[in-house]
């Protein structure tokens, strides 16, 4: 019995040996060379692409979480979506922006604000935000969050910084490097009406609270980014989306 047991010791021993030289005798015996040739992880290349030597590694990714399926149609590209949203810094959870922030006066037949029994102006309930979809006017992350969405469904969208502002951020409102949660709603989505042309990703502006209709003529439409989303956006606007999802456009996010 002592010599069975002696024996089934010895085996265990010579496997747990072996176990801890396959490594290095895989890396420099000929088995290695032949595996290094092949693509990682069983990657399926296309013909006419030579085979790479080394790990295939992700840099950075989008992830989301699904809050609430939707049960209208699904998310098409190329439309105009309108969107509620909430954006947080992922560092320590400061809230920069939310489409349910932005409320506008109610204005009277008169063209003045209406007020309330405080003697406040009364403020029009929050809409969402409307932006053309695949067209760079926002984030990458942001723009690209909603595949696989159904209207009148809700996502938690993580951002990294690389599809967000970028290593610059945008000053006074997204720190450099910064990853981004978003919690957003596809509330609605319809054709385009115009052409759209490619820009920069931004971040959705909205127009100042109080503002007339006729003081937009020429500023964009609310929720959507500027014209040149290379300008600095006017005083007093609240940060949206790109160089983060949310925050009026900057400069093209810069990931290095």
């Amino acid at each position: 019995m002592k010599h069975f047991i002696a024996a089934l010791l010895a085996v265990a021993a010579s496997f747990a040996l072996s176990a801890q030289t396959a490594p290095k005798s895989a890396a420099h015996g000929p088995g290695a060379r032949t595996a290094s040739a092949a693509p990682s992880f069983g990657l399926k290349l296309p013909p006419g692409v030579p085979p790479g030597h080394g790990i295939v590694k992700t840099a950075f990714s989008l992830r989301y979480q699904d809050l609430k399926i939707g049960t209208g149609a699904e998310a098409e590209p190329n439309k105009t979506y309108k969107v509620h949203y909430t954006g947080w810094l992922a560092s320590n959870g400061h809230k920069f922006d939310s489409s349910y922030d932005h409320q506008n006066p109610v204005m009277g037949p008169d063209g003045k604000p209406e007020l309330d029994a405080d003697g406040k102006p009364k403020l029009a309930e929050a809409q969402p935000l409307s932006f053309p979809q695949g067209f760079g006017r926002l984030i990458p992350g942001f723009d690209q969050g909603f595949t696989g969405m159904k209207v009148g469904g809700k996502r938690r969208l993580f951002i990294p910084w690389q599809l967000a502002y970028g290593a610059r951020g945008r000053p006074d409102a997204i720190p450099p490097k910064a990853d981004l949660i978003f919690d957003i709603e596809l509330v609605d989505q319809s054709d385009l009406q115009t052409q759209m042309p490619m820009g920069h990703p931004g971040m959705p502006v909205r127009p100042p609270s109080g503002a007339k209709p006729s003081d937009q003529s020429t500023a964009p439409p609310t929720g959507t980014a500027p014209a040149n989303p290379g300008a600095p956006p006017p005083a007093g606007t609240p940060p949206p989306t790109t160089p983060p999802t949310g925050v009026p456009p900057a400069e093209k996010p810069q990931s290095n």
